[in-house]
């Protein structure tokens, strides 16, 4: 088949991290330059059986960096992450000319503080408002925001960005982050949080001052986290126009 000029473009597999067997990273770079905001997504693409296989995903570089990085979970009964999943270095994707989405920190409310609660690969969008703010300040440019954080797993292998998230919380006092286990008893070396984001929101909210009247919350990744998370934070006092969602996958319905 011939692939639309306007709608895609070849984006070169540049770099690939293999974190656990089911979560790995890359870096592409595109023909063009993708212009977008930390938190947004872009849509990546393969050729199959003479029809293109799209999906979008969160970007987790920032826009100051030449390449565009995603996180991925292999799905295996997914469309496109098997066969992305053999993809190396020096392999060619499509990708769309524009990236899209709203979940981008907030800068209309005047809300210095931002909670930002993820399980597993929902860190992405996170890791991209970090390393933008990181470049700003490194610029000498003040960062008028405070970032803390959420990052759930069932084990601390998935913290695939864990590493580089900590340095920046020891570089810069405008950043928290606090990875939790929720399957403490399959990784008996982990020493820090565990629980679910549901143990620990009310907690963390309450002992860093994330109140209501300063604070927007972002939820991102699995929607049943999110949909737990949003009745806490609505009974703690969190309007609904605080509480961002990116949902990365919808459940099935049961059948009746």
């Amino acid at each position: 088949m011939t692939v639309s000029a306007e709608k895609f473009q070849k984006a070169r597999i540049t770099f690939r991290k293999d974190h656990t067997e089911e979560l790995w990273s890359i870096r592409v770079r595109p023909e063009h330059t993708i212009p977008f905001k930390p938190g947004q997504y872009g849509t990546l693409g393969i050729e199959e059986e003479g029809k293109i296989v799209e999906r979008a995903y969160s970007i987790c570089s920032s826009p100051h960096e030449d390449e565009v990085e995603f996180f991925f979970e292999l799905v295996r009964i997914g469309r496109l992450t098997p066969p992305l999943y053999h993809r190396q270095a020096g392999d060619l994707l499509l990708m769309r000319h524009n990236a899209k989405g709203v979940f981008t920190l907030d800068g209309k409310s005047g809300h210095r503080q931002h909670l930002l609660i993820c399980t597993v690969t929902g860190i992405a969008p996170y890791v991209s408002m970090a390393r933008m703010l990181t470049h700003e300040a490194r610029q000498g440019r003040p960062v008028d925001a405070r970032l803390v954080v959420l990052h759930a797993a069932s084990h601390s292998w998935e913290f695939a960005y864990r590493e580089e998230l900590d340095a920046l919380a020891r570089e810069f006092p405008w950043l928290t982050y606090i990875p939790l286990v929720s399957r403490p008893w399959e990784d008996l070396e982990w020493k820090g949080e565990v629980g679910r984001v549901e143990d620990v929101l009310r907690k963390y909210s309450d002992e860093l001052g994330l109140e209501p009247q300063d604070t927007t919350v972002y939820l991102c990744g699995h929607p049943q986290m999110i949909e737990n998370a949003k009745g806490i934070l609505r009974r703690r006092g969190f309007a609904k126009e605080f509480i961002r969602e990116e949902v990365y996958w919808v459940p099935k319905k049961e059948a009746g």
